[in-house]
């Protein structure tokens, strides 16, 4: 095993699961709950951060009646993956690239503000990427669980407990949220570089008196538009292999499927869509063996639940705007996003 794929150690672990629960929660509290001293632990994390092993970052939460998320599946010609790969990377409002092997080349995660976006910006420029040759489009109708709902198990359910109660409850989701908060996009770019990014920072980076910056972050944050997490590298965790799979499901049967997957392993993203499918959720493995073993159990729990497809995502070029090696380690190029947003 090489340096890229070396696991972390079990103080790494821990902390990145108490960023997971919570990702903004000041050294002093995180130290009090891990009892470690508060200095080291954010030497670690910058530690970590500097590896790209871990990193937080925030991004737009993809409600639908907020923004347009939706899913591509795109084919290009052969002998061209990393040309395309790097063209399709570039364009900001394409959230995650996902490289895989079989029907599609890649498997494409975009954000826009609202469907005429998508349609005016983005489809002209995966449509001028050379030897790109073609791509078909799915809706995301609800959005159940995400990457942010992920937590490794590294800490004990009293620490867990603890962080859940020292982060507090997240916003209350509303039935139709309506479009974010004024200001949403300079407080979106520069969380989307970091996550845990101070007020003072916020006002270092918008040009913004300190106040009006404080006074705006805490009203982007109130807002529940933005969903934090504390990403990290898959191999780096000890989960080398990704699995999505591509399902039909009675509608009313989607939420309680999600609920029971969420159970079964390392559920990082779970929704309901348009298109041939209209249930789909990507899961981390340990094991290829795994793969088999989530089909079986799923299919006992969710006997309505009909798998049309199953998909190995062999590499993630990017993710949540963020360039990635091969071991899904965090590299020096961030795409930023919100650029049409205010």
């Amino acid at each position: 095993m090489n340096n890229a794929a070396r696991l972390l150690d079990e103080g790494d672990l821990q902390l990145i699961h108490a960023l997971q629960i919570g990702p903004r929660l000041l050294w002093t509290a995180l130290g009090e709950i891990l009892g470690q001293h508060p200095t080291s632990l954010a030497a670690r994390w910058r530690r970590l951060e500097r590896s790209g092993s871990a990193w937080i970052t925030a991004h737009p939460l993809g409600h639908p009646d907020q923004m347009a998320l939706s899913f591509h599946d795109v084919r290009c010609q052969p002998g061209h993956r990393r040309h395309v790969a790097e063209a399709i990377g570039r364009i900001p409002e394409v959230f995650s690239v996902e490289e895989c092997h079989r029907d599609r080349d890649f498997m494409l995660t975009v954000i826009s503000p609202d469907p005429t976006q998508l349609t005016e910006i983005v489809y002209p420029q995966l449509e001028d990427i050379p030897h790109l040759s073609g791509y078909e489009s799915t809706f995301c109708t609800r959005l159940h669980r995400t990457a942010a709902n992920w937590e490794l198990d590294a800490l004990s359910p009293l620490q867990r407990r603890a962080l859940r109660s020292a982060a507090g409850p997240p916003p209350a989701p509303e039935a139709h949220p309506g479009p974010p908060p004024p200001h949403f996009g300079p407080i979106l770019r520069v969380l989307g570089r970091d996550g845990r990014a101070s007020a003072a920072q916020v006002a270092e980076a918008t040009g913004l008196h300190p106040a009006t910056a404080r006074r705006r972050l805490q009203r982007v944050l109130a807002s529940g538009a933005l969903s934090f997490r504390c990403d990290v590298s898959h191999r780096a965790t000890g989960y080398p292999v990704m699995c999505q799979w591509f399902a039909r499901l009675p509608a009313a049967d989607h939420d309680a499927a999600a609920a029971e997957l969420a159970g079964l392993g390392a559920l990082r993203l779970c929704a309901s869509t348009t298109g041939r499918s209209n249930f789909m959720f990507m899961t981390w493995h340990r094991s290829p063996t795994d793969i088999m073993a989530l089909e079986r159990r799923a299919s006992e729990m969710l006997p309505r639940l009909e798998i049309r497809e199953t998909v190995i995502i062999s590499n993630i070029p990017k993710r949540a705007g963020w360039r990635l090696d091969t071991d899904g380690r965090r590299q020096e190029e961030f795409v930023e996003v919100g650029h049409h947003w205010d």
